[in-house]
């Protein structure tokens, strides 16, 4: 090419070298002892190539890595060679002597400039995968080098798809992670993964409904993995190791900053008690309200005592406690306190994390009787330690999860005998079925597909509940509008009746703007994004925006609420 040509051409006086092998190495060094400057394209994560999987050379028999170990230091100290790993070529523009190349360089997920690979994070890497060098024939680490001498001298993460099971969860945990972790026998640092996510560790661990397991891809050749035991496990576990001095469990260092803006949370369920959480983490001052004399909200009210122990509760609420969130109980705002009343106390942000602590009222006659109780003020009355007394034949009238709870604890309140009666078919049941077969075995009666009518009564006693038959919950449209039959009826005889047929949010912290702020079906209206009302500066989140839910659900609205 005459000088002519090559002015015309504008020669780069640059070369790419594709594959990293002992010939890409080789012609990149001729080249760049040559005086280009060449770029050197391996698609793993380090040069070598094939030469360096072997153990001998052909036909004299010398030692692979002898022969190729000086080659990959002269290339790495190379001043004319950048050497490009973890990478493809994409696309290839131009002509020769002025091509424009396209590289996709893959992440490593480590910083390259801070790894000297010293390799304690291989070794305290708790999975293992087939490794590619070795032909699969043996595993190594998801955090690897790719062989001892491998160049660049850094590690690599190898990273899959995001499992179905994280995210499926509301709160979005790092699942895959923290059973591995617990394969590994790291217990403290599998149960610091869930907290990043998840503060009620040991409640979730018995009261979550556990939607991973459904999406397990493990369910797919057996079953899916114990997912939610394996939380329960391992919080117990930690928690019992703690208590008797073993270990040391290890609390994120916070520090309140006083001159940042104060926030007030109402109510202290999992979504506020979230939100309290992860906004002390990040040093506000924040004071949680509770119009209860305890903390934790329905989670310590409105879960029975056989399912959730106190004492579990008070020990994950122990861990916010510690990070100097401040708690106000038998504090109720929109009575004790109103919101210009926290404005005016310097709260520059509200979190209104009120649940859905109301029952909702069945309009039939004698529904007003001293012996017809509702299914959510039971609950919490037996939580707090109040004696409710009850008759010896009990007829709950609801099919959800908190008609299954009222009936066990009733059993466990002195009834002998209780009727579950419910407008739903047996599938269309809301309640989980494993709290069904619970109520079952238990002796709980569940009656399906029957709607009250009255409850029966004389001089002010109970006497029983009349029902008719339901033949559809649900219209053509899939909306709610219950059809009977009203020729077949029914009297179940009872001294109390439950009604736990739904619940609805307290509203009240809102005085007369209420009604500006709540949905038609008596939730608080709230943008999905930010989840702020109407109201400057005050936020909504957990059940009194979606209705009645999961303690997954309301953590998850709990870190929304911190973000924003």
């Amino acid at each position: 090419m005459n000088n002519d040509t090559a002015k015309e051409k504008n020669l780069v006086g640059a070369v790419m070298v594709v594959g990293g092998g002992i010939g890409g190495m080789q012609a990149a060094l001729d080249l760049a002892n040559a005086g280009y400057r060449v770029y050197l394209v391996e698609g793993t994560t380090a040069i070598g190539g094939h030469m360096a999987q072997l153990d001998k050379t052909f036909p004299t028999n010398d030692c692979s890595m002898c022969t190729i170990s000086p080659k990959l230091i002269e290339v790495a100290k190379h001043l004319n060679i950048e050497v490009i790993t973890n990478a493809e070529v994409e696309a290839l523009r131009g002509e020769a002597g002025n091509f424009q190349v396209t590289v996709l360089k893959k992440p490593r997920y480590v910083i390259e400039e801070k790894c000297n690979a010293c390799g304690d994070c291989i070794q305290a890497c708790p999975v293992s995968l087939p490794s590619e060098f070795d032909e699969n024939l043996m595993d190594r680490k998801a955090i690897y080098k790719r062989y001892p001498q491998a160049i660049p001298n850094v590690v690599a993460i190898t990273k899959g798809d995001r499992a179905p099971c994280g995210l499926t969860c509301p709160t979005g945990i790092n699942v895959q992670g923290y059973v591995a972790l617990i394969s590994a026998g790291k217990f403290q640092e599998a149960l610091a993964l869930i907290r990043e996510r998840n503060p009620f560790p040991s409640v979730c661990g018995r009261v979550c409904h556990h939607p991973c397991e459904e999406k397990c891809n493990r369910g797919e050749l057996d079953e899916p993995i114990a997912i939610n035991p394996l939380k329960r496990f391992v919080s117990d576990y930690v928690r019992e190791k703690r208590a008797r001095g073993e270990i040391v469990v290890e609390r994120p260092a916070t520090a309140i900053d006083r001159n940042k803006p104060k926030i007030a949370v109402v109510g202290s369920g999992p979504a506020g008690l979230t939100a309290a959480q992860d906004l002390a983490v990040l040093g506000y001052p924040v004071t949680v309200f509770e119009a209860l004399p305890v903390l934790g909200g329905m989670m310590r009210v409105g879960i029975p005592d056989y399912r959730l122990p106190k004492d579990i509760l008070a020990d994950d609420i122990e861990q916010i406690i510690t990070l100097g969130v401040e708690f106000k109980t038998n504090t109720a705002i929109g009575k004790d306190l109103t919101l210009q009343d926290l404005r005016q106390q310097g709260y520059k942000a509200i979190f209104a994390a009120v649940g859905t602590p109301l029952s909702r009222k069945l309009p039939i006659p004698g529904a007003q009787l001293p012996d017809v109780l509702l299914g959510v003020d039971f609950l919490r009355s037996v939580n707090l330690g109040y004696r409710v007394p009850i008759g010896k034949k009990v007829v709950v009238i609801g099919g959800g999860n908190v008609a299954i709870d009222v009936a066990l604890t009733a059993l466990r309140t002195g009834a002998q005998a209780v009727d579950l009666v419910c407008l739903e078919s047996r599938e269309e049941m809301p309640a989980h079925e494993w709290e069904i077969e619970d109520a079952l075995e238990e002796g709980v009666v569940i009656n399906c597909s029957w709607g009250p009518v009255a409850i029966m009564e004389n001089n002010g006693t109970v006497l029983g509940v009349v029902v008719k038959k339901c033949t559809a919950v649900f219209d053509a449209q899939g909306k709610f509008n219950p059809a009977f039959d009203e020729t077949v009826t029914k009297t179940f005889q009872a001294d109390t009746v439950i009604i736990a047929i739904g619940q609805a949010a307290d509203l009240s912290l809102f005085g007369e703007e209420a009604a500006l702020l709540s949905t038609p079906g008596g939730l608080i209206t709230v943008d999905r994004v930010t989840l702020q009302t109407s109201l400057e500066g005050v936020f909504a989140g957990g059940d009194a925006v979606s209705g009645p839910a999961s303690v997954v659900e309301a953590i998850n609205f709990g870190h929304e609420a911190a973000i924003s």
